[in-house]
Parts: C-alpha cells; sequence; structure tokens
C-alpha cells in the first residue's frame, strides 16, 4: 500500500483517528475531513508526518453537505494528485433514545443525510479517480446485522440509514468490481469513548464480562480489518458486510445500562 492515498471522513479523533495511524504505517499518505476537531485534526497530522514520513492533510467539511463534499474532493485531488482509498467513517448519531415520533423533521435528516446521502455525494465525485487506475478500496461502516435490517429500538433514523447503506454498499461492489474496486463495510461493536483510540494490548489488559471475548474492543480492531481489506491481495473480498463485535450483541437495549 506504500504510496497510496487515503480519504478518511471523520477522521481526527476516534476510530478514524486510529485508522489513519494504522494505514500511516503501511506508508499510506493519509487525508482527514473533520467538522469540528479543528485542533485535533491538525495534531494528528502532524504526528502522520513526524512519526511516519507520509503526507498528511486535513480539511474541514460536512459529509451530509453535496456541495462541500464535491469542494473537498477537488481540493484534495489538487493537493495529492489521486484517491486510492476511501474510508467513510463520518456518520452522525443522536446518544438520546426516542422513538420514531419524538424525531423531528431536522434530526432524521440530519442522521439519514449524514450516514447514508453523504456516501453516495462522496463516491460520485472519487470513482472516476479509482477507475482511471483500475483500482480502488471502499469501506463504509454499519451495525451488528444491518444486512439484515433489523429492529433497533430507539435508533430507527440510524438503522434505516445504516440498512440503506449496507445494501449501497453491496451494490457498488457489484458494480464497480470490473474495474478493480472493492467496496466492504466494517460492523464495528460497542467501542466507545477512549477505546475507540486504544491499542488492543490495552484491552487485553482490562476484563469486560459483557463480551463474550472478555475484553472491551478497541479502535485498533477495527483499523487492521481495514488495513487488511485495503491490502493488493485483498482484491477477492467485496461486498463483505465484516461484523468485528467480539461476540457481543448491541441491539434492541431497551433500557439503558
Amino acid at each position: 500500500m506504500m504510496n497510496k492515498v487515503a480519504l478518511i471522513t471523520g477522521g481526527a479523533t476516534g476510530i478514524g483517528k486510529r485508522t489513519a495511524i494504522e494505514l500511516a504505517k503501511q506508508g499510506v499518505h493519509i487525508a482527514v475531513t473533520y467538522r469540528n476537531s479543528s485542533e485535533e485534526a491538525n495534531t494528528l497530522c502532524q504526528l502522520l508526518q513526524k512519526e511516519f514520513h507520509v503526507r498528511a492533510a486535513c480539511y474541514k467539511s460536512d459529509a451530509a453537505d453535496a456541495k462541500a463534499s464535491t469542494n473537498m474532493v477537488k481540493m484534495l485531488l489538487r493537493d495529492f494528485g489521486t484517491i486510492d482509498i476511501l474510508i467513510h467513517n463520518a456518520g452522525p448519531y443522536i446518544h438520546e433514545r426516542k422513538k420514531l415520533m419524538e424525531y423531528s423533521v431536522e434530526e432524521w435528516d440530519y442522521i439519514v443525510n449524514g450516514n447514508l446521502n453523504s456516501f453516495f455525494y462522496l463516491v460520485k465525485e472519487i470513482l472516476p479517480e479509482m477507475r482511471k487506475k483500475r483500482w480502488g478500496r471502499i469501506i463504509t461502516f454499519g451495525f451488528e446485522k444491518s444486512d439484515t435490517a433489523p429492529a433497533w429500538i430507539y435508533r430507527s433514523a440510524f438503522a434505516a440509514a445504516k440498512s440503506g447503506l449496507t445494501s449501497l454498499t453491496k451494490t457498488l461492489a457489484l458494480e464497480e468490481a470490473e474495474y478493480g474496486i472493492t467496496v466492504n463495510m466494517i460492523c464495528p461493536g460497542d467501542i466507545v469513548g477512549e477505546w475507540k483510540e486504544k491499542d488492543i494490548q490495552e484491552g487485553k489488559r482490562v476484563p469486560d464480562f459483557t463480551t463474550p471475548v472478555g475484553r472491551p474492543g478497541t479502535g485498533e480492531d477495527i483499523a487492521r480489518v481495514i488495513s487488511f481489506l485495503c491490502e493488493d491481495h485483498s482484491d477477492f473480498i467485496t461486498g463483505s458486510i465484516i461484523p468485528v463485535t467480539g461476540g457481543k450483541n448491541v441491539l434492541n437495549k431497551v433500557h439503558p445500562e
């Protein structure tokens, strides 16, 4: 993957940040987008340049805004010349537990645009570049069992958008296979807070009896899978929905823990 260019949306913090570090270790140049985390994005880019000697840049952009996405991709292509890998990590989430009738139209649009339409905006701009090279890697994020369109109580907007994104991921994988472009989805488990940026070794030191494997999930768990999917020899894996959950079922919690 040396000298490939990866765009990681929402990559300034959390799983996006941990993925940026993992790919930079492999010699991948990194572009990250952010909405509000300007300081964190700039700090990350400086780290990647200093520690791994790759090019790194950050772009303020709202993935749910079609015009902003178009402008961001144009700037990235101007700066890097290409986009080989798209990690669509950005996706808004409302933590408050709400029934469908309690959502405002604005909240519904915010979730659906940010998690589903945003992917369409980006791939429309990026696919022509990947097709030219006849090589590309695209990774989306879903949730456990999103490929079965399950019920997820109090998460109607998010579940609907991600289930739609799952279908779109599979469809795009079939449409773009002839161009050497793979499209896959990662479904993280219950990885929260500071664990999104932690290493597996740190997780192994902390027991977690709510997870069948006995430890909390980490950002590195997700980033390692993404890195594998981006390799040249992973070209036979496409249209796959891959759970990385430690065996834990996080759906349908009627009562907060």
